[in-house]
């Protein structure tokens, strides 16, 4: 008698349905991140101003450089919503947005790390909230991410299984 209860109609629909979870959850993970990043990359671009004095610059300048990090975020974006709408087709983009959420998380460290201790309070206060985002967001990401990567290699193991 072969041990087949792995294969088990119920067994099957229980993986499928883990599956589903997974993959809802890794779209509201991603999500939740996206929404947050292009509302803060928007306000960078319309009041500049209203943000430059947070990372202690002034003037066109200061404007200018805000306004252009709002732009850099809303590029660094660009790739959840293929994750978020179908991340299966779109599995390895999902690995290029964790990366890039990791390398964010080390560069803002890096810069917070080095910031002298005197003087640049306001502007590590301002890093330190990205440092904390960007770490929560990864961890969330990530741990979705982990989930139906798990979830989607035990369904590709169990199809091709029932097949041979």
């Amino acid at each position: 008698m072969s041990n087949d209860s792995a294969h088990t109609p119920t067994n099957s629909a229980a993986q499928s349905t883990r599956l589903r979870c997974a993959r809802w959850a890794v779209r509201v993970s991603f999500l939740f991140v996206f929404l947050i990043n292009v509302q803060c990359a928007i306000s960078f671009i319309i009041w500049p101003d209203g943000f430059a004095p947070a990372y202690q610059l002034s003037g066109v300048s200061g404007q200018a450089a805000v306004a252009g990090i709002g732009v850099a975020f809303l590029m660094w974006n660009v790739t959840y919503p293929a994750v978020i709408v179908r991340p299966d087709s779109f599995y390895s983009l999902g690995v290029v947005v964790l990366i890039q959420q990791l390398v964010g998380l080390v560069g803002e460290c890096l810069i917070w790390a080095n910031l002298p201790s005197v003087g640049y309070e306001i502007l590590s206060a301002s890093i330190a909230r990205f440092v904390i985002f960007d770490g929560v967001g990864l961890l969330l990401m990530g741990a979705t991410f982990i989930w139906f990567s798990w979830e989607r290699r035990r369904t590709k193991t169990r199809l091709s299984n029932t097949s041979q």
